[in-house]
């Protein structure tokens, strides 16, 4: 094991045994150093490591603490590995959000008060007034995030956000037939609505999967015709 990963290792354990809580301040660098049998450089890299995976946090001037280690939190770290997937990779994240999300916007059905309804329809509408591809992305995310975001859950929240983020949305409707791509994710979109202002569960499930399947079948459609070119694989 590399000395880093060993550096690693040593911190979580202090972490998962109570030793370092969340929030607490990590002991001076020649201490805790000295405490787990590493060379300072060894703690420097694996701390330098773990506050990427915002495991750790650094307050500049005032030390290194242990984060919240809320799931939510944690999770942000993949952001990045969904906006540089491609080809297969980025089919298999949209195959997850499509187990995920339709579940998710059927318990909304029963939770989303008027004023998120109409936020939605708001949303909607500017979205079919936007221009260019990024700015209809924009409002695509808000809708969606909107709908899981009534749920309540802030891990299911900031995962469906990972499974499927802003750059890797504009590569697929890019790579689409744009304006046939736009026109049906309107037409989606306003089944979707439709069915949570019904408060039909069922059909906005139904609706949700029809929408996040359309595109998972584009995308495989495409990596069959050349698998070499969807999403810039």
């Amino acid at each position: 094991m590399a000395l880093t990963d060993e550096a690693i290792d040593k911190i979580k354990a202090m972490i998962l045994d109570g030793e370092l809580a969340p929030g607490s301040r990590l002991p001076k660098e020649e201490i805790l150093a000295g405490q787990l049998g590493l060379s300072r450089n060894s703690l420097r890299e694996a701390v330098r490591a773990l506050t990427a995976m915002r495991i750790l946090i650094t307050r500049q001037g005032d030390g290194t603490y242990v984060s919240s280690l809320e799931p939510h939190l944690l999770l942000e770290s993949l952001s990045f590995a969904a906006d540089v997937s491609q080809g297969r990779t980025a089919l298999q994240l949209l195959q997850v959000r499509r187990l995920l999300e339709p579940q998710a916007t059927g318990l909304a059905a029963a939770v989303l008060t008027p004023e998120d309804l109409q936020e939605l329809r708001d949303i909607l509408d500017r979205s079919r007034a936007a221009t260019t591809v990024e700015e209809f992305v924009a409002h695509d995310i808000a809708f969606h995030l909107r709908i899981v975001e009534a749920v309540g859950n802030p891990v299911l929240s900031m995962l469906l956000r990972v499974l499927s983020t802003r750059t890797q949305r504009v590569r697929i409707v890019r790579g689409s037939r744009t304006r046939h791509a736009l026109d049906n994710a309107h037409q989606d979109h306003e089944q979707i609505l439709g069915a949570l202002q019904s408060r039909d569960a069922l059909l906005a499930a139904s609706a949700a999967t029809v929408h996040i399947a359309a595109v998972e079948q584009w995308l495989a459609a495409s990596l069959n015709d050349d698998p070499l070119r969807a999403i810039d694989d």
